[in-house]
């Protein structure tokens, strides 16, 4: 597919997805032919998997001429492979989905939609009705609290990972370890406008989280991330230039 005439790149990582990617990919595939005179591709991201993720990750580019494989390695988590998707990417706009196929792809054109009709920079989910546990939803909620309350970004669910946002807006955005935990509030920080709207959310069907398993390391990773995100919100430089014309 020419790079120009690509308008939506779905980037999605996968770490150890054996059993979910081929339902992952084939949903995204359907959900989005299905939308008249949009050019998308999707970019599959191995985050260093030892399973068969990547030999499926192939043979699925070899299928789809817009299907796109990207392998990093070793495994460096999950804003490293989103990292790498970004920069692989070609559409005018992003959306991201986690590989595990809670996030819903029909949620994806309603969210590209609504960018445009508000005219903003970047659309996050809310997930309404989460297909969790019960411990996952109230230390999720805590989170959020505490998060917003620090960093004054006003975002509901920063656990959604369901997102469209415009590809140029990421040159702008420092990327690093665990950034993907705070995408809208860096957003934020960069200048650019965020919106939220409720999206599905369902059950895993496969295998369990790969991503911050374990809820005591989650929570001092999660801690010493919001003090390192406040750090650089204190210290983002903030201004506008002019110039006579």
């Amino acid at each position: 597919m020419n790079a120009h005439h690509t308008m939506l790149s779905i980037v999605v990582p996968f770490y150890n997805e054996e059993e979910s990617i081929l339902e992952v990919c084939d949903e995204v595939r359907l959900v989005l032919a299905a939308v008249q005179d949009l050019a998308w591709e999707l970019v599959m991201v191995d985050d260093g998997s030892n399973d068969r993720t990547p030999r499926i990750m192939d043979d699925l580019e070899g299928r789809y001429e817009n299907f796109h494989a990207l392998h990093i390695s070793p495994n460096s988590g999950q804003s490293a492979a989103l990292q790498a998707g970004f920069e692989a990417a070609r559409g005018i706009y992003i959306a991201t989905l986690d590989g595990d196929g809670q996030n819903d792809p029909r949620d994806i054109p309603r969210l590209l939609a609504t960018l445009n009709d508000l005219g903003v920079d970047m659309v996050c989910g809310i997930r309404r009705k989460r297909a969790d546990n019960i411990i996952r939803r109230v230390s999720s909620r805590i989170a959020n609290r505490v998060r917003s309350s620090v960093l004054k970004d006003n975002v509901t669910d920063i656990g959604c990972s369901i997102r469209v946002f415009r590809r140029e807006c990421v040159k702008r955005v420092r990327i690093f370890r665990n950034a993907h935990r705070f995408f809208p509030a860096l957003f934020i920080m960069s200048g650019y406008t965020v919106a939220e709207t409720p999206v599905n959310h369902r059950p895993r069907k496969h295998g369990t989280s790969k991503y911050g398993i374990g809820i005591n390391n989650r929570l001092w990773v999660g801690i010493v991330d919001l003090l390192g995100v406040y750090w650089l919100r204190k210290r983002t430089l903030r201004y506008t230039v002019t110039r006579k014309s």
